[in-house]
């Protein structure tokens, strides 16, 4: 999946841009509410690995998903094991989507 460059959310621009690694302890990415940027690490902090593909694909996706809900005001936008399994489906359904 090419990862765009950006996007809109409720006609709102996000952009999106990668860097080499993601501070604190392990985040693969991150999106900024009032900036309306998600960041993407291609690279762990803490083992040095570089991230696969899919695994970019699914931290995308992880992040888009927290900023939707946000953006809809719903009470599990921060609710990390709700939206990590929401983004994998999400992810498997765009990977495997016949066009």
């Amino acid at each position: 999946m090419h990862i765009p460059k950006s996007f809109k959310l409720g006609s709102q621009p996000y952009k999106v841009r990668f860097t080499p690694v993601m501070p604190g302890r392990g985040h693969m990415g991150a999106v900024d509410y009032n900036l309306r940027q998600i960041t993407i690490a291609r690279t762990s902090n803490l083992t040095g690995r570089s991230f696969k593909s899919e695994e970019i694909d699914d931290t995308f996706w992880h992040e888009v998903t927290h900023a939707i809900l946000k953006d809809m005001g719903h009470k599990l936008w921060d609710n990390e094991r709700f939206v990590t399994r929401f983004a994998r489906r999400l992810t498997e359904v765009v990977n495997t989507a016949k066009l």
